[in-house]
């Protein structure tokens, strides 16, 4: 009959960065391995929402290309501008766009893009132009792209929320006072 099989001998010494070796005992021996190199593991910070100050941004999107507009609103809406950011806390700011109606679209957007709707009733399809939707609504041009930047979930709609679009210069959130966003462009 074969013997039972045993371990090796135990390693009495364990070398901790930038300390000297370690002797165990019979108590350490019974901790766990974590539990030896407690005082080397590094600490995550995760923001609360309560404790997150928020700004006011305000943005010009006069003669400035869409897509720069919506990137810059969403990143500053999610707050990952910030050292403090989170990516399951509100941790961003408050956007204010100005002048919606004069942004800009590269290529042949203005004719060939098309943003489709429907009311789920026979017949309820619905498609318009990016000219046809600057004519009757252009804050919708800046709120469509800003939301499919930002995720969509419980999250992403109350960062949403904290976006205000306006087609022209004017706004009703000086007493705010605003700081004003420079895109690179």
């Amino acid at each position: 009959m074969p013997a039972p099989h045993r371990a090796g001998p135990i390693n009495t010494q364990i070398i901790r960065a930038n300390s000297a070796p370690l002797r165990l005992t019979a108590p350490t021996l019974s901790r766990s391995f974590r539990a030896l190199f407690r005082d080397l593991r590094m600490k995550t910070f995760s923001a609360k929402a309560a404790d997150v100050s928020r700004q006011w941004w305000i943005i010009d999107a006069k003669d400035q290309v869409l897509g720069h507009v919506a990137e810059r609103a969403a990143n500053l809406l999610r707050g990952k501008h910030k050292v403090i950011f989170t990516p399951h806390v509100d941790t961003g700011d408050f956007v204010v766009v100005i002048n919606a109606e004069k942004v800009r679209v590269t290529g042949q957007k203005e004719e060939q893009k098309s943003f489709m709707s429907f009311s789920g009733f026979v017949g309820g399809h619905k498609t318009e132009s990016v000219r046809s939707r600057r004519g009757r609504h252009p804050e919708l041009l800046v709120e469509h792209a800003v939301r499919g930047m930002i995720p969509h979930n419980c999250l992403g709609r109350s960062v949403y929320r904290k976006l205000k679009v306006y087609k022209g210069d004017q706004h009703p959130h000086a007493a705010q006072k605003p700081q004003p966003v420079s895109l690179s462009s």
